[in-house]
């Protein structure tokens, strides 16, 4: 079947189920809809529908973002506007069948937004609420509006058409493309992925591999995971355009073992792509052969460091390796292998559909594009957002997130999971990229943004994030395995009373020292949230050594 069939078939498929006569009804069930209640809402509608005899389309789609809002339900009337009503229960399916489906009431009051260009019964068009009014959906734009394991939804939306794209161009135009772009990694580090690319391009050799690294590991984090369950094909595509780029036919993903709903959704629509001829050998005709196998991780938060992550797929334990040599050149099975993060290869696949251009015309001069970012903590609209680069803080947390969730003062937010820092409110103009937070002592990370408000002591939250990264030490340098230890042991003492004022600055200095040493990113990012705590928060720590505690927010006196 060639792309053009297939092509025509999703589109009859997609335009048969919008343009039908019968109630078209969306539910949300990715993890965070699920432990909202949404499977059992899913079954109340089905169950209210099946004895009333209405007919109606029910499917299940991924996550919108608007993870504050679940479990979330769309319904479409044949010739109306979606509706999407928010916080669903089991109860309100009942008032919104007979409400809304037999009545034709719109329960204006358990709406969130209308679908459409318009405004409904006063329910204002669901993207100019606030908290979506800022952003902008590239990578997210089907997210929550599809289903997942339907391949044809995907297709029918422009799915694998940079693929194509890709299959008439030359490895160099693709590179060039995608350079045109200016996408740097979303995984933190922010190396630019054209040239990640051309690396492992010009290595001459038969045997290479591409690794698509769906570790997730920070606290606060779960990008990845929206991205496996809601719109799976958009990473697979971004996958046939990198290995078709640097000539690589096995790829593998690295999805963690304890997201058994992204593992169940990436399994399905691999199979999808094996049966449409888009994986396997000769692909939809031409040379190309690439074939896919999932890795389930073991949840060791070392494994996100790329060449851990290729010793865990060999079967060995997950330790980083001294570099050079750098996996582009040689890396996996000691082949060139290409490394990039889930949210990385679905960039490449808008860069591919839309082009370079298109691509880098948001953001700033050395960071284009979009970013996504896990608002939660202390905020009232948590959730996955996307917005430009250079977005300050404060727009995130504020304009977007609704700030505090218990309406108190916001003190802090922590950016860039474990090994990021956190910054007080007086730098909330800050804008986020890549760049801009290193100055402070942060970092983006992979996109957590962890709120906290005037109830939290700082110094317990750099201890908390001290203790996440002293377990999760795989111990292989000595920097990191007794730089960190001997650090959280001086927060144990300060903690107990037995704390002096010089600890303060011995932190410091063991924690430079660590950053200096370690031979991968965990040591050499893991004492930020200590830093930049002692940097912003000093008195807070001077308050537990003299006091045994922060008099506003630990009791003490």
């Amino acid at each position: 079947m060639s792309y053009q069939d297939i092509l025509r078939s999703a589109k009859e498929e997609w335009e048969g189920l919008q343009r039908s006569d019968r109630p078209l009804i969306l539910v949300g069930t990715a993890t965070c809809g699920r432990s909202a209640g949404a499977l059992e809402v899913l079954d109340t509608f089905k169950k209210e529908l099946k004895n009333r005899g209405i007919d109606c389309n029910v499917i299940e789609v991924g996550c919108l973002g608007l993870c504050y809002a679940e479990p979330l339900v769309t319904i479409i009337k044949p010739g109306r506007p979606g509706i999407c009503y928010y916080n669903v229960t089991c109860p309100k399916v009942v008032e919104l069948i007979e409400g809304y489906l037999i009545n034709d009431d719109t329960l204006s009051d358990y709406a969130l937004g209308a679908i459409g260009d318009e405004t409904v019964d006063g329910i204002p068009e669901l993207f100019s609420i606030g908290v979506l009014k800022p952003q902008v959906r590239r990578i997210l734009r089907n997210c929550g509006l599809i289903d997942p394991t339907n391949i044809n939804h995907y297709i029918a939306n422009g799915g694998y058409s940079g693929f194509m794209k890709a299959l008439k161009l030359s490895p160099e135009q693709i590179i060039d493309e995608v350079k045109r772009s200016g996408l740097r990694g979303r995984g933190g580090a922010g190396f630019p992925t054209w040239r990640k690319w051309q690396f492992s391009k010009e290595v001459k050799v038969e045997e290479k591999y591409l690794i698509c690294n769906g570790s997730e590991g920070d606290p606060g984090t779960f990008s990845n995971k929206l991205l496996f369950e809601s719109d799976p094909h958009s990473v697979l595509e971004g996958m046939l355009i990198a290995a078709y780029t640097v000539n690589a036919e096995r790829g593998y993903i690295y999805c963690p073992e304890e997201y058994p709903l992204a593992l169940q959704i990436l399994r399905i629509a691999i199979r999808q792509a094996e049966e449409y001829g888009l994986l396997g050998n000769n692909i939809l005709g031409s040379s190309f052969n690439f074939h896919i196998k999932i890795k389930e991780g073991a949840g060791a938060y070392i494994c996100g460091e790329e060449t851990a992550l290729i010793e865990c797929i060999e079967g060995k334990r997950g330790i980083p390796r001294i570099r050079p040599p750098f996996p582009p050149v040689s890396g996996l099975f000691n082949k060139p292998t290409i490394i990039n993060n889930v949210e990385t290869l679905a960039c490449a696949t808008l860069v591919l559909q839309n082009g370079g251009q298109w691509f880098a015309e948001l953001g700033n001069e050395n960071n284009r594009g979009t970013k996504l970012f896990c608002l939660s903590g202390n905020i009232k609209h948590s959730g996955m957002i996307e917005v430009p680069f250079g977005t300050t803080l404060k727009e995130m947390v504020y304009d977007i997130g609704g700030g505090a969730s218990d309406d108190k003062s916001i003190k802090a937010v922590q950016t860039g999971g474990p090994g990021g820092g956190c910054l007080p409110l007086r730098l909330f103009d800050t804008p986020v990229d890549h760049d801009s937070l290193l100055e402070f002592g942060s970092s983006m990370g992979s996109g957590g943004i962890i709120v906290m408000d005037e109830g939290i002591c700082m110094v317990d939250v750099a201890r908390t994030f001290l203790d996440f990264s002293q377990r999760e030490c795989c111990g292989a340098c000595v920097p990191c395995r007794l730089g960190i230890k001997q650090m959280f042991d001086i927060f144990e003492d300060i903690r107990q009373g037995k704390g002096r004022t010089e600890d303060i600055d011995l932190l410091v200095e063991i924690g430079e020292a660590v950053k200096l040493g370690s031979l991968c990113g965990l040591g050499q990012t893991a004492p930020n949230p200590v830093l930049t705590t002692i940097r912003y928060f000093r008195d807070e720590y001077e308050a537990h050594i003299k006091y045994r505690g922060c008099p506003l927010v630990c009791g003490a006196t």
